[in-house]
């Protein structure tokens, strides 16, 4: 009878351990890190200060351009944009990313919609088509890896730095 006990016991344990474990995935920032693409995004976080709210806020969506799309502006654009007296204009842009809500690949109609981003002046405008994802302010970029989950959210990954 105790090695009964001792045995449920065991296993309890172990399936706990499997559970609490196996489903935890890092934050928005955390994530992003880890793929290791999105240094520029980081550091442009960094220097508006969001990085924290990126970090601990509940469910949203991140429209996260590449190294390479920040690389794609205009020279000098980026570190234009991360000297202090530029802050205001960096967190526009960086907000106009950030939907106040998750949005999967699996949520996406079949015609083009707008959402509203925690950048309350800016909309964008999400297409679906057989040829892909399209995310569009005043420019466009494309979604060219959907649903990198995290526990506070989900990133989409996109070639283009989305401008006001």
């Amino acid at each position: 009878m105790t090695f009964l006990k001792a045995a449920v016991l065991a296993a309890s344990i172990a399936v706990c351990s499997l559970g609490a474990s196996g489903a935890y995935a890092a934050n928005i920032v955390d994530t992003a890190k880890s793929v290791g693409t999105f240094n520029t995004l980081l550091a442009a976080a960094e220097a508006a200060g969001l990085a924290d709210t990126l970090a601990t806020t509940k469910n949203i969506t991140v429209f996260a351009p590449t190294d390479d799309a920040f690389a794609a502006l205009p020279a000098g654009t980026v570190e234009n944009l991360l000297k202090p007296e530029n802050k205001d204009q960096l967190v526009a842009i960086l907000s106009m990313h950030v939907l106040p809500r998750v949005l999967e690949s699996n949520q996406l109609l079949n015609k083009p919609f707008h959402v509203r981003t925690l950048n309350t002046a800016e909309t964008l405008t999400i297409s679906a088509t057989r040829g892909g994802v399209t995310v569009a302010g005043s420019n466009s970029a494309n979604v060219v890896k959907a649903d990198v989950e995290a526990d506070n959210g989900v990133i989409h990954v996109i070639d283009a730095v989305l401008l006001p």
